[in-house]
């Protein structure tokens, strides 16, 4: 059974920092497309940036580029979306889900081709 499983939210300063993980269950990392959405009160699903796991290249979507890094770590079947210089802006709940490889791209990346998906993790940027 396909899991994946959200953790490291919480309440940040603006300008402050967070760690995301994805704990993925029920099938290996091995080549797949691991993206990270986050949707804010009242505001539809949002793309954040994604991995592909088998070559560790990335995509950033504009919104947080040059503040996120995502990583992975095949071994832990996780993936790490690291948050700096946050803002209040960036308060919502943060999905991870899992899709074909090639669903990660500038010219290929949203949430309906993301099949499988967690139960998310709220992060709050607020003074």
């Amino acid at each position: 059974q396909v899991q994946l499983v959200e953790s490291g939210g919480g309440w940040v300063q603006p300008g402050g920092s967070l760690r995301l993980s994805c704990a993925a269950s029920g099938f290996s990392l091995g080549y797949f497309a691991i993206g990270w959405f986050r949707q804010a009160p009242g505001k539809g699903r949002e793309g954040v940036s994604c991995i592909r796991t088998g070559d560790g290249s990335t995509y950033y979507t504009d919104s947080v580029k040059g503040r996120v890094t995502l990583s992975r770590q095949n071994v832990k079947n996780t993936v790490y979306l690291q948050m700096s210089s946050l803002k209040p802006e960036d308060t919502a709940v943060y999905y991870c889900a899992v899709a074909q490889p090639q669903y990660c791209s500038s010219s290929s990346f949203g949430p309906d081709d993301y099949n499988y998906w967690g139960q998310g993790t709220q992060v709050t940027v607020s003074a």
